[in-house]
């Protein structure tokens, strides 16, 4: 396929290259692989259980090395609000009073989200806020019927011209009220979780990826909570932020998998999903690294709680990635020994859940030491997982390539090939959801920090139908954050309750028992 000189132009100033873009539209044309999920990953199969012994085992192990270790807490929080509050949106732009009541059109529509939010109005952290607004438009809510109180409620939350919550970032709506009248968003909460166990030596430090033009808001957001929230916690915060690349956007093509184009004839270039954010978790430096999405997130009556599921996540971390660095060291020596080998190769089945192929028995002293410090000498991550109740997302699987290699791996629906029964019918028995609660070991046993474009798996990536200016259009999401672009770390699973799980997708979700307890 033949660019322009301008497309070359357009490609250049986005930090992209022609032949980055080439293998993309390659990817359209071939399409993508199913992911071949050979069984679900369970307790005793690959999720490791815990106990009271194990918890208080992990835990002190934590509490013992932390001060010694240089922490970090990074939290993807670029999306806007706008899903939240879809069905909000329906309902302002398409109720009419005039022609139906409102109970009609929710049972017409099926809309029993907007029933419950009717139901818990009062409940919500901001409904003082959306009274205020209100009342300085001279109307009394007090005096309005039940309908028109749903109707002006919601229409006061979006109209772009009152408080616009769908297009604000959802890290800065308010999530939580407690006494006193102070209202939390989630971002505050992230810090106050931080201070619990993403802090050594009285410092925490977070990083957040947002949009650009929410930046401001959030350093103005933590410039205004940052004196209370170290006096409250006795801890120093360090905050950065980092934008999601450009360099990251992938090019869009039409049904025929030519470059869609815009009006102007320039080509579309779109972002690609969450996957893009590696470049960003790339470029930090920590001994531990906590991964956790910006909506999920707890009023402080349950953070001890959460807290302790982080710390024992970081001691297994820590107590793996010591033997690991051991095991890799003796790798290193010229007299290795059958013994140290057997050693290890009970630790990466038992320990790492490691299948060594079957090949690697034929294999000669040499090439076995090669074979183990290649397995070994990978990122680490321990990825919580909550018993499965229905969530949609991605789940713990064993995973079978090409070449009959099994490995633990997340794995989306979206991945499945669901017209297959035996893969149907292993999604379906799955025991366990992602939470997306993971912790990070991005360093070698030399002290070096991976360079962690070099684990992805490229073919984990998505394709996606969009439209653009009312023309159907193909669209390419980069393999996820926690998906394809973690496919060759190390991974253990470890089941932890689903206290630890309470993201906020819709608005509803805030009248949850988690977000809802007020002190």
């Amino acid at each position: 396929m033949k660019f322009k000189e301008e497309d070359i132009q357009q490609i250049e100033a986005k930090d992209l290259n022609l032949d980055s873009v080439k293998k993309q539209i390659k990817l359209f044309k071939n399409g993508i692989p199913f992911t071949h999920i050979s069984e679900a990953a369970t307790i005793d199969n690959g999720i490791m259980p815990l106990n009271t012994d194990v918890i208080n085992k992990y835990v002190a192990l934590f509490e013992a090395k932390k001060d010694d270790m240089s922490l970090l807490k990074f939290v993807p929080a670029s999306g806007a609000a706008t899903r939240m509050f879809k069905f909000l949106f329906q309902f302002i732009n398409q109720y009419n009073s005039e022609e139906q009541s409102l109970n009609s059109y929710i049972n017409k529509n099926k809309l029993k989200d907007l029933s419950l939010f009717m139901v818990g109005m009062e409940k919500f952290p901001f409904y003082r806020a959306v009274l205020e607004v209100l009342n300085s438009k001279g109307i009394d809510f007090e005096t309005l019927s039940t309908q028109e109180k749903v109707w002006h409620f919601a229409k006061a939350m979006l109209d772009d011209n009152q408080l616009d919550f769908g297009n604000q970032p959802k890290g800065l709506l308010p999530f939580h009220e407690y006494k006193k009248n102070h209202i939390s968003t989630a971002f505050e909460e992230h810090l106050y979780e931080a201070a619990l166990y993403a802090s050594s030596n009285g410092l925490a430090k977070l990083h957040f990826t947002v949009s650009e033009v929410h930046e401001t808001k959030f350093i103005e957001e933590f410039q205004s909570i940052k004196e209370n929230i170290e006096q409250n916690t006795g801890v120093t915060f360090q905050i950065s932020f980092s934008y999601q690349q450009q360099s990251t956007d992938t090019i869009a093509v039409t049904l025929n998998n030519k470059p869609f184009r815009e009006t102007d004839g320039s080509i579309l270039f779109r972002p690609s999903g969450h996957g893009a954010l590696l470049k960003n978790l790339n470029t930090l430096d920590a001994d531990i690294i906590f991964v956790k999405n910006i909506d999920n997130v707890v009023v402080y009556k349950y953070k001890e709680e959460v807290a302790k599921y982080k710390k024992v996540l970081a001691g297994i971390l820590i107590e793996l990635q010591s033997k690991t660095y051991e095991y890799l060291h003796d790798l290193d020596s010229e007299e290795v020994t059958e013994g140290n080998i057997a050693a290890i190769e009970n630790f990466l089945t038992h320990k790492l859940s490691i299948k060594i192929s079957d090949e690697y028995k034929k294999y000669s002293h040499r090439y076995k030491v090669e074979y183990l410090q290649e397995k070994l000498n990978r990122p680490i991550r321990i990825c919580g997982m909550v018993k499965n109740e229905g969530e949609p997302g991605g789940g713990p699987f064993w995973v079978e390539d090409k070449k009959s290699n099994q490995s633990l791996q997340i794995v989306e629906s979206a991945q499945i090939n669901l017209e297959d029964q035996k893969q149907e019918n292993i999604l379906k028995n799955a025991t366990h959801f992602n939470p997306v609660d993971l912790v990070c070991g991005v360093k070698n046993y030399k002290g070096e920090k991976f360079d962690l474009e070099n684990y992805v798996n490229p073919n984990a990536a998505f394709i996606t139908n969009k439209t653009k200016n009312g023309k159907d259009l193909k669209a390419l999401e980069l393999p996820g954050l926690w998906n394809g672009s973690m496919a060759h770390w190390n991974t253990i699973f470890v089941e932890v309750p689903i206290i630890t799980f309470n993201p906020v997708k819709t608005v509803n979700d805030l009248l949850k028992s988690p977000h809802q307890i007020k002190e």
